[in-house]
Formats: C-alpha cells, sequence, structure tokens
C-alpha cells in the first residue's frame, strides 16, 4: 500500500489525467437518428441519470420534435476530441488473509492513510437462498441482528458505536447480507466484541421477531407499494429470471410470505446460516494485523459452527427464445417509462467485462451513445440508463428510458434499437473506449479510497470467488476488453428474442376522472342608481313574456 504522502500525489496525479474533456462524437458510422429541430442543452447530470428539468412541460417546439425521430440522417457537425487511452495505475492493496479453527475467514487491509478503522462481517446468505413461500428471511434477519444479544441489550448497539464517534448499518441483496462499523482507530476493540456477541448469541425471540417483521412489512409498503417505478424494476426481474427462482423473487420478499411467516422457520434460518464458517470478517483501515488477529481469535474463537445447505451452483436459467412484454399502471409516476432486460453470464467473466463497458458507453454521461440521442438531441427522454447488475450468478443487463412529456414509445424505441444494432454490428469507436475504460478506472480507484469500501469490497470477493486479493486484478481485467470484445458481446446479448420489457404507464392521470370545477359565483347586484337630489330611480318596467304556443297532435 502508498504510505500517505504518496497517496495524495498518486490521487492529484491521477484527478488531473482522469478528468479529461469526455464529450466524444460517434463516426460516422454510429451516427443515430436525427432531429430536425435544435438539440437541447441541459446542465451536466448524474451519468445516466435523468436531465435537469426533467419535470417541466415540454415547450410546442419540443413536443414538436418527438414526430421526427424515424429516419436515420446525418449527426451534428461536432469538433472531434480524442480521448486519450486511460493511465495504467498499480493499484495494490495490501492484502492479508487468515481463517480460524471454526471456519471464519478473515481478511485485513491496514492503511494508515486516515486514523478510522473499518469492520465489515459478510455472511454467505442472501435471498437467494430462500425457499419458495419463505421470501424475504435474509432481509428480516438483518432487522432481527439488531434486536439485542446476550450482552447487548436491544438498541445499545447503536448507542455504544454512535457514542464512540462511528456509524454502522446492515445490507441485503440477493448474494450476501453484511452488518458494518466505522469508528476511530483505538474502537477496533468495540466493532469486533459487538459482532461477535451478535453471532453468538442473537435473541431470536418472538417478541422480536414480530416487531420487526411489523417494520419491514412498513418498509415495504414505502419502498416498493408507494415508490414510483419500484414495481416495475420487480416484475422485470422475475420475467427475465422467470424458472430460476433464487434470482426470480426480490430481496425484500412478498407481503404474503411476511405474513405467513412462523418463529420456527425464522430460528431454523438463522441457525443454518449465522455461523462463522459462513462468514467473512474483514477489516481496513488504520490497524496493526498481529493485534486484531489477537481480538478476532478472543472474540470470534469460541463461536460454534453450523451445518451450512450448500447451494446449488449448477441451476441455468431456463432459455428464453421469445420478447416478453407486460404493461405496469403506476399510480406514483409521473412521466412514462420502459425497462428492457435480458439475461447475460455471471460476473467476472470476459464478456461479463465487455458488458459493463458496453452500459458505459450507451448511457454514461452527456456524450454517450443513448443520452444524446434521446435527452440532449430529440428530448424525446429526461433520463436513460444502462448497465448490469453485477450478481454473483447469473446476471442481467438491464436499460431503463423515461419518457418526456408527450414523446410515444415507439419513436423512442426506435433509436434505441439502432442504437444497440449500431454497435453490434460496428462497434465502439476508439475514443468511446477509452473514454469508458478512464471513467471506469476513476470509479474504480475512487471506489477503493475509504475505509468502508475497501472492507466491503474485500470480504465480498472472498465471500464469492474464495480469495479477496483477486480484487487486485480486477482493474486490469477492464482495460484488456476490446472494441472486438464489447461488439460481439452486445450482438450475443442484447437481442430482441432475449428480452423481457415492462412498461410503465401513469396511472393517476387515467385511474379517476378530474373533479368537476366548483359552480360559479352568481353576478352581484347591479347597483341602483341614485338621483343627485330625490328618490332613486325606478327600474324600467318589465316586458311581458308571451307564452310558448304547443302544437297538439289531435
Amino acid at each position: 500500500m502508498l504510505n500517505p504522502r504518496a497517496m495524495i500525489v498518486r490521487r492529484a496525479a491521477l484527478l488531473a489525467a482522469l478528468f479529461v474533456p469526455l464529450f466524444v462524437p460517434l463516426s460516422a458510422s454510429a451516427k443515430p437518428p436525427a432531429s430536425t429541430a435544435k438539440p437541447a442543452a441541459p446542465a451536466k447530470p448524474k451519468a445516466g441519470a435523468s436531465a435537469p428539468g426533467a419535470s417541466a412541460k415540454p415547450t410546442a417546439a419540443t413536443t414538436a420534435k418527438h414526430a421526427a425521430n424515424a429516419a436515420p440522417a446525418a449527426a451534428p457537425t461536432t469538433h472531434a476530441v480524442v480521448v486519450p487511452p486511460p493511465v495504467k495505475l498499480d493499484v495494490k492493496l495490501d492484502v492479508r488473509r487468515k481463517t480460524l479453527a471454526n471456519g471464519l475467514r478473515v481478511v485485513m487491509a491496514p492503511d494508515s492513510t486516515s486514523p478510522t478503522v473499518a469492520v465489515d462481517i459478510v455472511y454467505d446468505v442472501g435471498s437467494r437462498v430462500e425457499e419458495r413461500g419463505h421470501s424475504g428471511f435474509a432481509h428480516l434477519f438483518e432487522h432481527m441482528m439488531f434486536q439485542g444479544s446476550a450482552n447487548v441489550p436491544k438498541g445499545e448497539h447503536f448507542k455504544l458505536v454512535t457514542s464512540h464517534g462511528g456509524t454502522l448499518n446492515g445490507t441485503t441483496n440477493q448474494d450476501r447480507t453484511n452488518y458494518f462499523e466505522m469508528l476511530p482507530r483505538s474502537e477496533l476493540p468495540l466493532a469486533l466484541w459487538l459482532e461477535a456477541d451478535r453471532l453468538k448469541s442473537l435473541d431470536v425471540s418472538e417478541a422480536n421477531f414480530e416487531n420487526q417483521r411489523a417494520v419491514v412489512k412498513e418498509e415495504y409498503r414505502m419502498r416498493v407499494e408507494n415508490a414510483a417505478y419500484v414495481p416495475a424494476e420487480i416484475r422485470l426481474q422475475e420475467l427475465v429470471y422467470q424458472g430460476y427462482w433464487p434470482y426470480e423473487h426480490s430481496t425484500i420478499g412478498s407481503m404474503r410470505d411476511l405474513d405467513a411467516a412462523q418463529i420456527d422457520w425464522v430460528r431454523a434460518f438463522h441457525d443454518a446460516y449465522y455461523a462463522p464458517n459462513n462468514a467473512v470478517l474483514s477489516i481496513a483501515g488504520d490497524f496493526d494485523p498481529a493485534e486484531a488477529m489477537t481480538l478476532v481469535e478472543k472474540f470470534f474463537g469460541p463461536a460454534k459452527t453450523a451445518s451450512t445447505p450448500k447451494f446449488d451452483e449448477t441451476q441455468q436459467v431456463p432459455p428464453q427464445t421469445a420478447p416478453r412484454d407486460e404493461v405496469v399502471e403506476d399510480a406514483h409516476a409521473k412521466l412514462p417509462a420502459y425497462f428492457d432486460g435480458w439475461p447475460i453470464p455471471k460476473t467476472r467473466t470476459p464478456e461479463h467485462y465487455a458488458l459493463e463497458l458496453a452500459g458505459m458507453i450507451l448511457t454514461d454521461g452527456e456524450s454517450s451513445r443513448l443520452y444524446r440521442s434521446l435527452v440532449r438531441e430529440r428530448a424525446v427522454a429526461v433520463g436513460v440508463q444502462a448497465g448490469t447488475n453485477d450478481f454473483r450468478g447469473p446476471d442481467w443487463f438491464e436499460l431503463e428510458v423515461k419518457l418526456a412529456t408527450g414523446a410515444k414509445l415507439p419513436d423512442v424505441e426506435k433509436v434505441v434499437d439502432w442504437s444497440l444494432g449500431q454497435l453490434a454490428t460496428k462497434g465502439p469507436t476508439e475514443s468511446e473506449m477509452n473514454k469508458a475504460k478512464t471513467r471506469f478506472m476513476s470509479h474504480f480507484v475512487m471506489g477503493l479510497q475509504s475505509n468502508f469500501a475497501r472492507a466491503q469490497k474485500l470480504a465480498e470477493f472472498e465471500v464469492y470467488w474464495g480469495d479477496a486479493d483477486l480484487l487486485n486484478q480486477e482493474a486490469a481485467k477492464y482495460l484488456a476488453v476490446t472494441a472486438a470484445d464489447v461488439k460481439a458481446a452486445v450482438a450475443k446479448y442484447l437481442i430482441k428474442e432475449h428480452r423481457s420489457r415492462v412498461e410503465v404507464r401513469p396511472a393517476a392521470d387515467s385511474a379517476a376522472p378530474p373533479p368537476a370545477p366548483p359552480p360559479a359565483l352568481p353576478p352581484p347586484p347591479k347597483a341602483t342608481a341614485v338621483a343627485p337630489h330625490g328618490p332613486p330611480t325606478p327600474p324600467p318596467p318589465k316586458t311581458p313574456v308571451k307564452p310558448a304556443q304547443r302544437t297538439v297532435k289531435k
């Protein structure tokens, strides 16, 4: 690991090298369908996110341009900016690995850059191991782990960490569950003792179970039922993984399964998966490895092993031979959108690296192909993003487009399909490849700056791939991808026959007719003219109305 001074110098050089002009025009062989209107010039948004002013109502000129997206034509004339190749950095973390007698794997990455330390314990249990009818158990246990243990009463875990200048939390996904603390370096014993205590003696009581079941159900209402576009994303994942249960269901589970859960099922889940031989303890930051191992042996050594069910890695996603399409009406969505998904190879395979860069070429930054075509030049979308989801097992590639008001899905779809076809047949340009790799290196290096980020990434590599030190080889894998690799991967996997789509239609406008306007107020009475001297002038006499005649047939 570089010393602190060298790290500062290297990071300054990195920033100077990475942030080169990134507006890269497409070559003549990759010109998107053109618009007859002038391109918009929004401020720079987050890469792959919505454009500024996304909720603003388009002007008449913007609305008119929605119909001009059909035929490919020449791209706007721009001054070519050649992006140089990315800077090759020697990213080498000081990784040390140990294993206790009870099977607990320990990964350490000492670095004295800042006087802090991060502890992250990752359990090899995510929603992929859940049985049918038991969805949401992995996430439920993330909550249960904060409900107290033999020596730490309920709620004290948070108080002890925060009162000593630290932060903590836990997260769950399809492939793992983790719990972490970030503290001053002097508080490493506290973090290790707290994690060991709840590993050995969690309070899995009926009262805690019922309390946290209610909490998770409320979280489901907030983050799924009342969140725009989330039900569509969950449904898309179900379509992509149709027939492959480990990833076919969402991590948060379903209300039905949460309601049906029994305390005995929950205890059995805990006993099977929360054991030292099914976990990796990762420590990163300013600490002495020898002293840390002494503490780990002291606190975690007595923990008992368990017979953990082995996940069947041979399961495969059933082949898909035709597109799958569904429509979701979303009362919380303000704009129409659509989500596309394709099954792709697992993470850390050559084709996966190529597809990751393809996602960046398509939607990462204002100069990316789809952002330029849909958001900047045509204003038919307010945001577009694409990329891999990085699941441990069979992965999937997702593309999301939020349409602008007045835009038509077939017009947007035509531009997207054309762009994918160009990438599959002609491949990316040299400048696009250099830009994608440069931005990747920026994300990769900056993403490992904090002690917590290093601790979590190293723990995940140890759990997923069996060796945390593989993280040191990761950057080279991306830099080795060629334009031909990207072209071949897109042509093989991002095809219509393998696509699943969920279209989102805002339901708020059509769910109920708008309320009737309030009745008009009667006009105010006319003022009566008053003579300067004398009584008011009487109103004119009313003209008698002749009654209407009716013709009666005899």
